[in-house]
């Protein structure tokens, strides 16, 4: 096994006293949903056991509720008895027998549960929650201590190596903390040395149970986003008093859940919450933990080098690549499959109630089910297109023992990820099709770009399938005057690089056309303020001097759109609303901030030298803009179907070239691994 010294700072032990972490990293929290369906056990199980194969220096769960009371839905299962503790047993072992070091979270949502029974500091609701919550008793708060505490030794009891507490994203210790959501008047409410005595009492009680040999870390909200969140002074009084009551290690939070600041998307600089963490370094002796938006070993280095944190934390990182710690290690990362921090398969998942995944690899959280297994028959294998789904499934195959050969009609791999990776925000999208060039080059692929496969030659080649990745072209609307010199396509725009006027209006608000339009509200003389923290956080209204709690600017300050844009659609009811259920509030305000106009109930009457005829309801309009740019579809790209089919050739349609109703990345990599699992 090959070494490297890329990674110093990185890859260098953690010694806590009463054991060592192999590595500054920390897989982070993420809940999954395998905690709360039947038979979700085993694949935890192997969910972690193959991250800590992949060398990771400690895993933290997904957030394990402490009572009933805590949980965020009316079903899953809190850690509340020994019978539960048990089958957590079969988690850890699994890490252990690898050579890992697992914590569980402990997590009692309060009144961000999706249930009437919530509790919470105060009665309040939620923004984010159907149902308002109730103020707990003082022996109910009590007995919600008692809760945490007995719910660590069950964590013991079932083997893990420590607990995380959690005190951050607005749950229940939050909201005892801030002023915002606590309104009581006894001891735990009024000055804030009541409002704090919550998580105080948790980790000191805690650390009595468990003993000195066990990490406890406490989850810290360093930078709350909400109006009435803490002050600095008042994070670090806190900070510093959870070192005395018996912490282990501090690990950084940051924004509320309903803060109106995106803090995980893949808008959100790399790093770019490390400043918080920064500032807290010195305050205290144990080390400290910073996170968000950490997603390669050189990004991770450069945090630590530049003393920001002793660790860094990443989380869905380890979904796209559960070796990613391994790579680093052997000094592969052009290897290591990148989280580009789209949330499409993860949060959105969780928050729909199903079974995380990633969209860059599906085989997360499916460990078990969808298993690349070395083929027992090497088959000549045809792959055309080379987009995410041609990419995935050449990939696939090529490492499990097939010869694969992948056309690209093209100069370049990548497909729709070569437009994505062009919108300010989504520059992440380009480190995939990184990842799909090594791979092609690891196993062998017969890549041919510049190349139209042709019927006649795929049949006269012999190939044993034929995987029809072709994806999808722009749909072609009715409108009169559609071939008006005005009228582009997202093509034309995005991949083809053709100027666009000063007045545009976009016909379509679906994903596409959302992109288009965050594409067209940037000013290209500008940086994207997604590659810069200082201008993100002005963008977007966060105040680094954190002069005030919350460290809420007064406004955020975002830098005009070049353009006058208008965003258009068919159907009435507010734009986005399919967009992602953990992102598309993003997308919505960033789009407003720039003051993008939107019209809903729109029909398409021509394009002329005036302009775009619409009627919006029953009123007649005449958008004067110099270019129309359609984003309203697309249709699949599979000629070459019939014939292959008719010549009795094993074909296979994946991804666009398959269904091609919405553009869907998720969907196609997962049909493509599925497909490329099974040749």
């Amino acid at each position: 096994m090959g070494t490297t010294t890329a990674y110093p700072k990185l890859l260098e032990p953690l010694d806590l006293g009463f054991t060592t972490l192999k590595n500054r990293v920390l897989m982070g929290s993420m809940h999954t949903m395998l905690e709360d369906i039947d038979g979700g056990i085993p694949r935890l199980a192997a969910f972690y056991a193959e991250r800590a194969r992949g060398q990771v220096g400690l895993i933290v769960t997904g957030g394990v509720a402490p009572s009933k009371q805590g949980l965020a839905l009316p079903v899953g299962h809190p850690l509340d008895n020994l019978e539960e503790a048990e089958k957590h047993k079969e988690v850890t072992k699994a890490v252990h027998d690898e050579g890992g070091k697992i914590c569980m979270q402990i997590l009692h949502v309060g009144r961000y549960g999706y249930t009437p029974e919530n509790v919470s500091a105060s009665n309040t609701k939620a923004p984010i929650s159907p149902f308002p919550a109730r103020e707990l008793t003082g022996e109910e708060v009590e007995q919600t201590i008692e809760d945490y505490v007995h719910c660590a030794k069950m964590a013991q009891y079932a083997n893990y190596d420590g607990v995380e507490v959690m005190g951050s994203e607005g749950y229940l210790i939050n909201q005892f903390i801030a002023k915002k959501t606590n309104l009581r008047t006894d001891e735990w409410g009024g000055a804030y040395e009541n409002r704090i005595k919550f998580p105080l009492e948790i980790i000191r009680r805690t650390r009595e149970a468990v003993g000195e040999n066990f990490i406890i870390i406490y989850r810290l909200s360093m930078l709350d986003l909400v109006q009435g969140g803490s002050t600095w002074e008042e994070v670090v009084q806190l900070a510093k008093a959870i070192e005395a009551a018996g912490a282990t290690i501090i690990n950084t939070g940051i924004g509320w859940h309903e803060s109106r600041v995106p803090t995980i998307g893949t808008v959100v600089p790399k790093a770019g919450f490390a400043w918080v963490t920064k500032k807290m370094m010195g305050e205290v002796n144990i080390p400290l933990i910073t996170t968000n938006r950490i997603n390669m070993p050189d990004v991770a280095e450069k945090v630590l080098a530049e003393g920001n944190a002793d660790m860094v934390s990443m989380a869905r990182p380890f979904l796209a690549d559960p070796d990613l710690v391994l790579k680093s290690i052997e000094g592969r990362p052009e290897e290591i499959n990148t989280c580009i921090a789209c949330n499409q398969a993860c949060l959105d998942h969780t928050f729909t109630m199903q079974v995380s995944s990633c969209i860059v690899n599906p085989r997360a959280c499916h460990e078990t089910i969808l298993v690349h297994e070395p083929t027992t028959q090497s088959k000549k294998i045809a792959v055309i297109g080379a987009g995410p789904a041609g990419l995935e499934a050449a990939t696939v195959a090529a490492k499990r023992g097939h010869q694969v050969v992948l056309f690209e009609e093209k100069h370049e791999i990548g497909g729709q990820f070569n437009m994505a990776k062009v919108i300010p925000g989504k520059e992440e999208y380009g480190q995939t099709i990184r990842y799909y060039d090594n791979m092609l080059k690891k196993y062998g692929v017969d890549v041919r770009l510049n190349t139209r496969a042709e019927e006649a030659d795929l049949i006269a080649q012999g190939y044993d399938e034929i995987i029809l990745a072709t994806g999808v072209t722009p749909r072609t609307l009715e409108i009169e005057g559609i071939n008006h010199p005005k009228v582009l396509d997202y093509v034309d725009v995005l991949y083809k690089n053709k100027s666009v006027g000063d007045k545009v209006a976009i016909v379509g608000a679906g994903g596409i056309g959302f992109d288009m339009a965050e594409f067209l509200a940037h000013d290209m003389s500008h940086e994207s303020v997604s590659l810069n923290t200082e201008n993100y956080m002005k963008e977007w209204g966060v105040d680094m001097s954190y002069s005030k709690g919350g460290a809420l600017a007064e406004a955020p300050q975002p830098l005009a759109s070049p353009r006058e844009i208008y965003l258009l659609k068919r159907s009435k009811g507010k734009h986005g609303k399919n967009l992602g259920k953990t992102t598309g509030w993003i997308h919505r305000s960033s789009l407003a901030m720039k003051e993008v106009k939107m019209l809903a109930d729109v029909s398409y009457e021509k394009i002329d030298d005036q302009g775009l005829h619409i009627k919006v309801g029953e009123e007649q309009q005449i958008l004067d803009v110099d270019h129309v740019i359609i984003c309203a579809g697309q249709v699949s790209l599979k000629e070459l179907e019939a014939g292959l089919n008719a010549a009795g050739q094993n074909v296979h349609l994946i991804g666009g070239a398959n269904i091609a109703a919405q553009l869907d990345a998720k969907m196609a990599i997962k049909e493509a691994s599925e497909l490329a699992a099974k040749l």
